[in-house]
């Protein structure tokens, strides 16, 4: 189905339109193959959005000072969540220039591209979903 021909995200679920600045409902993104009182009228293929981060020079000098008393370091704990945040959007983006307006078998993958550089892919597949009823 071409995108310009899409209808809006069904009716019947308002409360699943995406909020301004987001593409796609973080409601229909899914690690699952099938979305709950839905079904997959279209698929797309896969997505993904891909970011790369730093803690920078004083991040990393905050990351030395928390990691020597041991226990969590914040400074990571953010940093990771800011990349797996903007990776998650720039996937919803993705899907949503492909005409999806759902996403299913969702999973991240983060790995340590050099050291102090935090890779984080978020990836899934685009698809189109309608009310099942």
């Amino acid at each position: 189905m071409d995108p310009q021909q899409r209808p809006s995200p069904p009716q019947t679920a308002p409360h699943l339109r995406a909020a301004p600045g987001w593409p796609i409902h973080p409601a229909l993104v899914t690690t699952g193959l099938e979305i709950p009182g839905f079904r997959v009228t279209a698929s797309f293929g896969v997505v993904r959005g891909l970011t790369v981060r730093s803690a920078g020079v004083l991040g990393g000098v905050s990351v030395a000072f928390e990691s020597i008393g041991g226990g969590n370091v914040q400074t990571m704990i953010d940093l990771c969540e800011r990349a797996r945040a903007e990776a998650f959007l720039i996937m919803l983006q993705h899907a949503a220039q492909m005409g999806a307006n759902a996403v299913i078998g969702f999973r991240y993958d983060t790995t340590e591209a050099v050291q102090g550089l935090a890779e984080v892919l978020a990836y899934g597949t685009a698809v189109w979903v309608e009310p099942a009823s």
